[in-house]
């Protein structure tokens, strides 16, 4: 198994089937840095995160990349906490409009030093709860931030046609439960819907994504 390092964030970058040079990566250190420095004193990540920052966080936001095959315009990254995976995700696409949305105001206060400290010109963030949200959204999603059933009925009413929506399931080995389960209300509610397995080999352990698209 790779060490906790920068290494995972590039595989996880190219498992997912998109671009990763210097300046992404030093962004990404950066962001690294950051969390480390802020976001962990003041509550945003726990304690013990600091020894599995990229496997379990940073390299594990861009596997939600691998949802599209070219950047989106833009995505709403719903319950963002302290970015992720929206920054990841707007560090490896500099052209896709990034808005992170969370409930609490502290966290709001730190994602707005986080986009301060690293000069990101196309992340922006907003206050308030996913379900009073009247917009649609070319791209949405869902690390942790809703229950998964939820997710996939806020994907339904919030998603534009051809739209895609990417729900983090779980970090476990074996397949999620209720996987079929929400294939098959998602697919009831008009949205092509797969599971998506992270090999082990590419953080620090498998993981598993809900992908769905909108229909046309």
């Amino acid at each position: 198994m790779v060490p906790d390092s920068s290494e995972l964030a590039a595989r996880a970058a190219e498992w997912a089937g998109h671009g990763f040079d210097e300046g992404r990566a030093a962004l990404l250190e950066d962001f690294a840095a950051w969390l480390i420095a802020e976001a962990m004193p003041a509550g945003g990540l726990g304690p013990r995160e600091g020894g599995r920052l990229w496997g379990r966080h940073i390299a594990d936001s861009l596997t939600f990349a691998s949802a599209w095959e070219v950047p989106p315009l833009e995505i709403l990254d719903v319950g963002s906490g302290v970015g992720l995976p929206g920054i990841p995700l707007a560090i490896l696409w500099p052209e896709t409009e990034v808005t992170l949305l969370d409930r609490g105001g502290r966290r709001i206060r730190l994602l707005r030093r986080a986009i301060q400290v690293l000069g990101l010109t196309n992340v922006h963030f907003a206050q308030g709860d996913v379900f009073d949200v009247a917009d649609t959204w070319v791209g949405i999603t869902f690390r942790g931030s809703v229950k998964p059933p939820e997710a996939v009925g806020l994907s339904a009413r919030m998603l534009v046609p051809g739209g895609v929506s990417v729900v983090g399931l779980s970090r476990r080995e074996d397949p999620p439960e209720r996987g079929r389960d929400l294939i098959g209300v998602a697919e009831a509610l008009g949205l092509a819907a797969r599971i998506e397995r992270v090999p082990s080999e590419v953080l620090d352990g498998a993981a598993w994504l809900l992908i769905m698209t909108a229909g046309e």
